[in-house]
């Protein structure tokens, strides 16, 4: 288990801006460390496809050869290792600790609940209303972008167009929709073929077949090869000059239903608690927190010294009096959390932390 993850030389906010430092010149995070950055092509636009779920564990598998075969060098995602927190981070060029979104469920004191960042509902279920295009700060990614004359263009599933956390993400982007994985390929070849583009292309199979079925499933099998076909799809058509770049936000862990640790009983039902299965944000006083850690066998820590440097007004309001990690072999299942998964991430063992860099 690492004790934080990078954000100077090795992490996916680095990947963001060697990209972008390539594309306009320069990026407010630092760029990739130079032995890894030198096995980067320049190139006049650039193709990054991020592979939800896609862990560096996960490239073991027997479906994931062509995907193993272009994995250059292993990054970290930035903590939580969550999807909500990367993509706002690939969407910024930001670590957590300057974008402001932290958790997969997030308490936002400006609505006075906890948020669940991918679907925008409360821990009720209840849409919640917000200013979704403020959300992140200004300039992000794209409009830094599009100001230098670059033209930043994500390819994603129709399904998610329009949605809360696409008006969140992809503000200043253009939005293309894909209707399946065969639309995904040709959109992503077609756009490319323009110079001065970024064109970021995200496939979910992986992650959701993680979650629901598990790492030994069928289910994952298929949705590792079809991560893979995509993945040769695109290379074996991007026209010249494009360098063809490869992600993911998150690593997978499987769970037994033993490993499930639900957090229940007076006087923890009247706590406030969000984050991640992996790392809670609590809100109580030292005693309880204490006390919850004992019987649970986790690990309290200051949840902003994992989420980068100089963290801002938002992850300082956003964040619970503590963090409790949990022990490496369990998920900490607080209510409102999801008790019905197979595989879960947001923590910082090796199998979450670590995603590929994949090179075309």
């Amino acid at each position: 288990m690492a004790d934080s993850p990078s954000y100077d030389a090795r992490g996916l906010v680095n990947l963001v801006s060697e990209v972008e430092s390539r594309l306009i010149g320069g990026s407010p995070a630092p760029r990739l460390d130079p032995d890894i950055a030198a096995a980067i092509p320049e190139g006049r636009t650039y193709v990054l496809v991020l592979f939800d779920g896609l862990g560096v564990a996960q490239l073991h598998h027997e479906a994931a050869g062509p995907l193993r075969a272009s994995h250059r060098s292993t990054l970290h995602a930035p903590f939580p290792t969550t999807t909500s927190v990367s993509l706002a981070t690939v969407a910024t060029g930001l670590a957590p600790s300057r974008h402001g979104l932290i958790a997969h469920l997030s308490w936002l004191p400006e609505l006075g609940r906890v948020v669940n960042t991918l679907k925008w509902v409360d821990l009720s279920g209840h849409p919640v209303a917000a200013d979704y295009a403020s959300y992140l700060p200004r300039p992000n990614l794209w409009e830094r972008l599009r100001a230098a004359g670059i033209e930043p263009i994500t390819v994603q599933p129709a399904a998610f167009a329009g949605s809360p956390l696409s008006r969140l993400l992809y503000r200043g982007a253009r939005f293309e929709s894909a209707w399946d994985d065969h639309d995904l390929v040709e959109a992503t070849i077609q756009l490319a073929s323009e110079p001065n583009r970024l064109i970021f292309t995200y496939f979910w199979p992986v992650d959701f077949a993680g979650h629901v079925y598990g790492l030994g499933s069928p289910e994952l099998a298929e949705a590792l090869r079809q991560a893979a076909n995509l993945w040769e799809g695109i290379l074996a058509r991007l026209p010249p000059a494009v360098t063809l770049l490869g992600t993911a936000d998150h690593g997978l862990v499987d769970f037994a239903e033993e490993d499930k640790i639900l957090i229940r009983g007076k006087p923890l039902d009247s706590l406030r608690f969000g984050g991640d299965p992996r790392g809670v944000h609590v809100w109580a006083e030292q005693t309880l927190l204490e006390e919850l850690a004992g019987s649970t066998g986790g690990r309290l820590t200051d949840s902003l010294a994992l989420l980068g440097p100089d963290p801002g007004s938002e992850a300082r309001s956003r964040a619970g009096d503590t963090l409790l990690l949990a022990p490496p072999t369990k998920v900490l299942l607080p209510p409102g959390f999801d008790k019905r998964l197979r595989s879960y991430h947001g923590g910082l063992s090796t199998d979450e932390l670590e995603i590929p860099l994949l090179i075309g």
